[in-house]
């Protein structure tokens, strides 16, 4: 008798409100049961929130698009960025900083050989190089660094508590070691007193190397390694607390030789990591 009632109850409602009865009770026996559609984006949320992770939560919606296209998925930056948001998953936020060297010295100088010339052909033709700090609770941790302007490959790093010549010349010559350029290679750098000295000049004749340093005051002639630790600070030295100098050069030389060099996407690389850049070249050079 109760089941004639609901079901006469459940038939009124349906013609009130002009559906069928039949899907009605469609729509009742499905209704917790998620669609196809939902399950596809709960699918591709936990891809996002995977490569979220993975990128150390360091990469916004363009980079963890490329990687979600490079797996095969068809999904727009639109997408990702709003389904990042629903999550409320967000990339570490930037923030400036300033300028380490000093050009105001009476020490001789390169010319602008560079001359902003940043699209290279090949490996170990351009590297340019700077200096930027890390504060710690010991105090100030500086860091040299050479980068390959072909593939924006960290060849090269040194780390001091001063901002002396024999820090550059360190990271120039593990550059070196590393790499053993031939000769010719443009050596960039701004005018700071470390790069203009007579000892580091000396070693760019040593290494057969072309000197070259930015125009007076104009950042822009140096600005893919400034790019590189704009971009360290922005993901590793905000976000993290360093109580020692010691503890800073072990992060950064995670940071640099791992999550830089073999993990980071560059979008200049066309979302290629720096170390896969290099292994296309030199593969389709063989070839």
């Amino acid at each position: 008798m109760y089941k004639h009632r609901l079901q006469f109850r459940v038939e009124k409602m349906c013609d009130v409100l002009k559906v069928s009865s039949s899907g009605y009770y469609k729509w009742l026996k499905y209704r917790d049961k998620p669609s196809a559609r939902e399950l596809k984006r709960r699918r591709l949320m936990k891809r996002i929130r995977y490569f979220f992770y993975h990128f150390k939560r360091r990469a916004g919606s363009p980079t963890i698009t490329e990687a979600l296209r490079q797996e095969g998925r068809r999904v727009s930056s639109r997408t990702v960025s709003r389904l990042m948001n629903e999550m409320g998953l967000k990339s570490i936020t930037v923030r400036k900083y300033k300028a380490t060297t000093n050009s105001n010295h009476s020490l001789p100088v390169f010319d602008n050989v560079l001359d902003r010339q940043f699209k290279v052909l090949a490996p170990n033709k351009v590297w340019v190089t700077d200096i930027t700090y890390i504060g710690t609770g010991e105090g100030w941790l500086y860091l040299a660094s050479v980068m390959d302007l072909f593939s924006r490959k960290i060849v090269g790093w040194s780390v001091g508590s001063r901002m002396t010549r024999e820090l550059v010349i360190d990271a120039l010559d593990q550059a070196f070691e590393r790499r053993n350029p031939a000769p010719g290679l443009i050596h960039h750098s701004d005018r700071g007193s470390q790069y203009a000295s007579e000892e580091y000049r000396a070693r760019l004749v040593d290494y057969g190397m072309i000197g070259s340093m930015s125009r007076k005051g104009n950042c822009y002639d140096n600005a893919c390694i400034e790019s590189f630790h704009s971009t360290l600070k922005k993901e590793l030295v905000y976000q993290t607390k360093f109580r020692t100098r010691k503890q800073a050069e072990k992060e950064l030389y995670v940071y640099i030789e791992f999550d830089y060099n073999r993990l980071r996407f560059h979008s200049t690389l066309g979302y290629k990591t720096a170390h896969q850049f290099e292994l296309n070249y030199f593969k389709m050079v063989a070839s």
